[in-house]
Order: structure tokens, then C-alpha cells, then sequence
């Protein structure tokens, strides 16, 4: 049932993109149900459901109730367009997903529009669900989905599984014989009495879904699932032009190359799906520095975190839509990796982290995994991962679906310790007892604060699994409580540790050269494991006063101020030529071509922000692209992805504000100033 909010509620409401506030008073003032609702309508079912206010004003980022004088008008008009097929493809809403709320004298109407299933997308106005009439949500707006988008939509609502299908004049010549070969040997070890084992190729492959027989249209041969599995890379890709596996370990040294060792389709090695498994789950885990467990007294090599890295890497590969335009990439680093694979999560994230529930996108590759040992087709993956990293105290995965520049599904793993001593030591300091009255989700925010300078209600999505309408309430007492402080207004409200300000482009750069400031960070932002002494503000500890920030530049060129955790580049001309060469060549391809493709771009940016800040303007000139065209296509877009993250929040538009890459760590730089 709907859960109707509270007085004390509606100024946190603007912090949900998934909420949406409309007028709908109507030509005549007593009522109407506003034409833009129906594009929100579809949007939200589309993308993850939501809350549409109607007689709410939305003014400066904040909500004004205004009211509906004929509330019963509204709500039957809302139904009447539900049920017809002319105006909108399915009615998701139901009478317990509309309810009335009376705020300060005035009659609001609520709408609740559930996430739409696999099997009920897209969810389009009018009969045709192409030509602009299929949206989806993105911030707080409603986007038109192109028709190449509205037809994979479709092919998901009719495909159970997108790798059965058979494909037209493939055959046992475009398989790797070698591949074929291991799994095969794997089988019969797993299996030695089992009658497929001494089955020839063929047969053994229309036993695990590889090869398929087509009765009623008379028809057999190769699988999609078949040709992934074992196939050839120009035989994949001229079945699937999309198809592109990338594994990156990226090292620490800030004048590396982008990557120590890369494993990609260069046609060194066979190029499918089983192969690329077995060779980066071997480099996934070749440093992993967790202790080996005890079962009945004899020592197991597989920890919980070596399973959870396994069920990484192979929900990565079997949810994949190989259709669609992203590759399949992971990246290693120090402390963390990132999976991404192409096509979003079939079904919410809540309920993929909760587990039980199994939709997987390629259920014949899933089997033939599994019957190897590899996973287990029950829906048991993510919980795994997540139960991996919980055993060691570290952070919650993140696991999110992102739609730029394509459909991708991103699972991020960090080696941080949820709640680092030092990071608490230095809460006990300022809140005492307090602290300890709290529930997790609070003491998750305040350590957030602490170690990363500010916490907002996005990042705080990214790692509890409250509902993000209990993290608003939550935010909402820890700031009237004084545990927090918030700065910003809207959507983009941030929060802070009491007496820890956020940096601000006037103390970093100085406004006349000076760069004063009375207050410093608690702990160095995104390092939950840092060695540095903590250093509290003079609010909360008065005998400790704090010196005042220093203004250098570092051996690179690059400036240094305790304001941020990580240096900035500002100025190209003081760079050491080292530097200024490293960042060109990383620039090279944007420097050297007017048109380059949203994926370069998006590499090359990510590339030149990592392990330092750089200022739009220096940005701007070394990938030789004016300010404004940079920042609107390209950094604000990688901001709201959490691939990059503002130098200074409270002023986004800056002209010097500075952008670094996101999850960079302390262990991860090997010069901090």
C-alpha cells in the first residue's frame, strides 16, 4: 500500500528523483489531470517507478502544496486514461496506488507508479510504442527512448532467454576446437560416469544448449549461447558486431600507462565467453590478501570474498545483452574492481540483492557455466557477493543500472572498512555518547561525512539498502539533531560534519591569493583506511587549533591544499613537462580530432581525472573543447553517473570548478602532497 508522508517529510521530498510534482489545477482552477503526466507515466514504469504529487508546486527546488478543489474529478479522469488501450499501453496503478493527502488545509492526490516487469515493457503512450511515444526517466526529467531502444525492449518482453535462438548457417567450423575441448575435459572430471560424457561434440553440445533442433520450423544448428561459449571471435562478432570483452588492470603510479595488463579481443586467444572466464578470474584473485579459513580442521584456498569475485565475474557474463553497444569491461586497482556488462538489471536491484528472484538474460550460457560448477541458476549470485564482502567488514557493493552513453549494468567492489576505528575514534570525539544511539544506517552516514567530507542522499542510496524515503527521515533527524550539517538547496542538497565545511573555490584558489580557512577535513575524503592523524575543527576540539592551509605545488606542478584530498591541476604552464606530456598523450586522440565518439571522450576524461582534480579550464585545453560545451555534454552527464565527483558541490557550475575520477584512493596514489 502507498505510504502517505508526513508534514515533516515534505521538505526532503526534492531529494528523490524518483518523485514528481504537477499543478493539475486545470483550465478552469478546481482541477485537471495534467497531458505531461502521461510521458512521467511511462518514464517511471519504465525505469524504476515513482511518486508523481499532483496540486504540488515545485519553486526554487522545493515543494509548495497548492491543492486540488475537485479531487474525485482528477482521479477519474486518472482511471478512465488507464484503462484505454488509445491512450496508454497497460494500467500498472490500482486504487491502493492513489491516495489523498491533506496538507495544511489542501487536497493533494498521490500517484504511485510501480516498475513495470520485463513482460509488460514498454510501457508507451498511444498503440505504438516507437516514434518518441516510449520514455524513460532520467533525473528528474522524461526522455523519448530512440526506437532501436523500444525494439531491444520488446525482444526482452518476448525472449526469456536472448541466447537460444538459432543462427543461420553456423556451425562446428566457427567453434574454437580448444575450448570446446577443456570444458569438455572439466565435465568429465566433475561427471565421470555421466552418459553425456563420452557423447561426440554435436550431441554434447544439443545436451547443454548449444546446439538446438527446431522442430516446427524445420530447422537446427549453433546457438547464440553455443557460438559465445566456445566460439571464434570473427565468428561472434559477425553474429553479435556489438560483442567486445575488456578486462584492465589499471596500476597505481600516477605516470603509468592506463593500464599494467589488458585482456581484450586482439585475436591473440580464442575470444569467447569461456575462455576470457577462466583467464581473469585466474588475475581477479592472484593478489587477493584474505585469510584462508578453517572447515573441520582442514584449510580452504576459496575464501567468501575468491566466491563473491567468481559470481562477479560470471553474472557479468550470462546477464550481458551482447545486442546491445557497451562491451563487457572489468576493471582491477588496488583495493577495487568494477564489473560492467551491457543491458540493464531485468528486475529491480532491491530484489537481485535480496535474492531468490532469477531472470537471467542468457539462461543456456548460465546452464552450461553451472554445469562445470559455476554458479547455480537459483538467483544466490548477488547475495553472494555481498555476503563476501560483508564478512570482511568492508563496504557494501554498489550495483546500479546507468543509460549513458548505452544500457549498462555496474557492479563496483571496494576493499574500505565500513566503519574504520579511526573514523569512529574521531565521532566518539565530537558526538560521545550519541554515537552509540544510533542505528547503522546513521553511523553509515556520519562515517561517510567524515571520511569522504560530505554526504548526500544519492551516495547514501549507494550503500544501504534502506528505502530512500527512510534515508530522507534519516538525514532529516541527524540535521535537526545537529549531527549534520546541510548546505545546498533542492536536488542537490549537500551535508557535512558540524564545523567542517565544505571546500570552496575562494579558499583553494584565494580570492586575492589568500587562501585562509578556519576549519579542515576530519579525515581525508574517499580513505576509510588512512595512517594520517585525524584533525578535528575548533568547534569540537578547542585546544587543538588548525594551521593554516598550505598553498604549494607538489613535484608534478600540481597544486596542493589541505582543503581537498587529492592535488589539483589549475595550471598547465606550471606542470612539469613529465606531467604535461602524460596528459597530453592521454588527450591525444580529442586534441587531434574535432569529432570523436561519447565513449572515447568519456575514457580520455576519466582517464585525465584519476588520482588528482583538473579545473574545467585546463580540462577544456587538453582536449581542445570550449568550457561550456565540455561541462553540459560531458562532465555534468559523468557527475550524475558517480564517475566523477565535484571539487567543490555547493557551486557546480563554477568556471573553476575541478573534476576528479570517483573511488581513487589513498592506497591508490603513490604522491599524495
Amino acid at each position: 500500500m502507498l505510504h502517505i508522508p508526513n508534514l515533516d517529510t515534505l521538505p526532503l521530498l526534492r531529494e528523490s528523483v524518483s518523485i514528481e510534482c504537477k499543478l493539475a489545477i486545470g483550465r478552469d482552477g478546481k482541477g485537471a489531470l495534467p497531458d505531461d503526466f502521461w510521458p512521467t507515466y511511462s518514464a517511471m514504469a519504465n525505469t524504476d517507478g515513482g511518486l508523481v504529487f499532483l496540486g504540488m508546486r515545485e519553486r526554487q527546488g522545493r515543494f509548495e502544496p497548492v491543492g486540488i478543489e475537485n479531487v474525485a474529478k482528477v482521479r477519474t479522469e486518472l482511471f478512465n486514461n488507464l484503462n484505454n488501450r488509445q491512450k496508454v499501453s497497460i494500467n500498472l496503478i490500482g486504487n491502493a496506488n492513489v491516495q489523498e493527502w491533506d496538507v495544511a488545509g489542501k487536497t493533494l492526490l498521490i500517484i504511485e507508479i510501480p516498475r513495470a516487469t520485463r513482460r509488460q515493457r514498454p510501457v508507451h503512450l498511444t498503440q505504438n510504442p516507437l516514434n518518441n511515444n516510449t520514455y524513460r526517466r532520467q533525473n528528474e526529467g522524461d526522455f523519448p527512448l530512440p526506437d532501436e531502444e523500444v525494439r531491444r525492449m520488446i525482444a526482452e518482453r518476448v525472449e526469456d532467454s536472448r541466447d537460444s535462438r538459432i543462427l543461420d548457417k553456423f556451425g562446428l567450423r566457427d567453434l574454437d576446437q580448444e575450448t570446446l575441448r577443456g570444458y569438455r575435459q572439466v565435465y568429465r572430471i566433475l561427471n565421470p560416469d555421466h552418459p553425456w560424457a563420452n557423447l561426440d561434440d554435436q550431441t554434447f553440445l544439443q545436451m547443454i544448449g548449444g546446439w538446438r533442433e527446431d522442430r516446427q520450423q524445420g530447422e537446427q544448428g549453433l546457438t547464440v549461447a553455443g557460438l559465445l561459449m566456445f566460439g571464434t571471435m570473427p565468428s561472434i562478432q559477425e553474429a553479435l558486431p556489438y560483442y567486445m570483452l575488456d578486462y584492465q588492470e589499471q596500476p597505481e603510479s600516477t605516470d603509468a600507462l592506463r593500464w599494467s595488463d589488458r585482456l581484450t579481443l586482439d585475436g591473440a586467444w580464442s575470444g569467447n565467453l569461456y575462455d576470457f572466464f577462466r583467464k581473469v578470474y585466474l588475475k581477479l584473485t592472484a593478489d587477493l590478501k584474505v585469510p584462508f579459513r578453517l572447515e573441520n580442521g582442514i584449510r580452504q584456498n576459496e575464501t567468501p570474498v575468491h566466491t563473491a569475485m567468481r559470481e562477479a565475474l560470471l553474472n557479468t557474463l550470462v546477464h550481458a545483452d551482447y545486442t546491445d553497444r557497451a562491451s563487457v569491461k572489468i576493471v582491477k586497482r588496488p583495493g577495487t574492481f568494477r564489473f560492467r556488462n551491457p543491458g540493464t538489471m531485468r528486475i529491480p536491484v532491491e530484489a537481485a540483492i535480496q535474492g531468490g528472484e532469477a531472470d537471467c538474460r542468457n539462461r543456456t550460457l548460465h546452464k552450461m557455466f553451472r554445469l562445470v560448477g559455476l554458479g547455480e541458476q537459483a538467483g544466490t549470485g548477488i547475495p553472494k557477493i555481498f555476503q563476501g564482502w560483508q564478512s570482511q567488514h568492508w563496504k557494501p557493493p554498489t550495483l546500479f543500472d546507468s543509460y549513458t552513453p548505452f544500457n549498462q549494468t555496474v557492479l563496483e567492489l571496494g576493499m574500505l572498512d565500513l566503519f574504520p576505528q579511526d573514523v569512529m575514534e574521531a565521532l566518539h570525539v565530537m558526538f560521545g555518547d550519541e554515537l552509540e544511539q544510533l542505528g547503522h544506517d546513521e553511523r553509515l552516514a556520519l562515517a561517510l561525512a567524515a571520511a569522504e567530507n560530505t554526504i548526500s542522499h544519492a551516495r547514501l542510496t549507494t550503500v544501504s539498502s534502506a528505502h530512500p524515503v527512510e534515508l530522507t527521515r534519516m538525514l532529516q533527524r541527524l540535521t535537526q539533531a545537529g549531527m549534520l550539517q546541510a548546505t545546498g538547496s533542492g536536488r542537490g542538497t549537500i551535508y557535512c560534519l558540524p564545523g567542517h565545511g565544505l571546500p570552496t573555490v575562494d579558499a583553494v584558489f584565494g580570492a586575492s591569493g589568500s587562501s585562509d580557512s578556519k576549519q579542515r577535513r576530519l579525515l581525508p575524503p574517499n580513505n576509510l583506511v588512512s595512517n594520517e592523524p585525524l584533525i578535528l575543527s575548533e568547534q569540537h576540539a578547542p585546544n587543538q587549533r588548525p594551521s593554516k592551509p598550505s598553498k604549494v605545488r607538489d613535484q608534478h606542478g600540481r597544486l596542493c591544499t589541505d582543503q581537498l584530498p587529492l592535488p589539483v591541476i589549475d595550471d598547465l604552464a606550471a606542470l612539469s613537462p613529465l606531467m604535461r606530456q602524460h596528459l597530453e598523450s592521454l588527450c591525444q586522440q580529442p586534441r587531434q580530432k574535432q569529432r570523436l565518439t561519447r565513449p572515447a571522450m568519456k575514457d580520455v576524461l576519466l582517464s585525465v581525472c584519476a588520482h588528482h582534480y583538473v579545473t574545467l579550464g585546463a580540462l577544456s585545453s587538453l582536449v581542445n573543447r570550449k568550457p561550456d560545451f565540455l561541462r553540459d555534454s560531458y562532465l555534468s552527464p559523468l557527475v550524475k553517473e558517480r564517475l566523477l565527483k565535484l571539487a567543490f558541490p555547493t557551486t557546480p557550475t563554477h568556471d573553476r570548478q575541478a573534476y576528479s575520477t570517483v573511488a581513487v584512493t589513498k592506497a591508490m596514489t603513490t604522491d599524495p602532497c
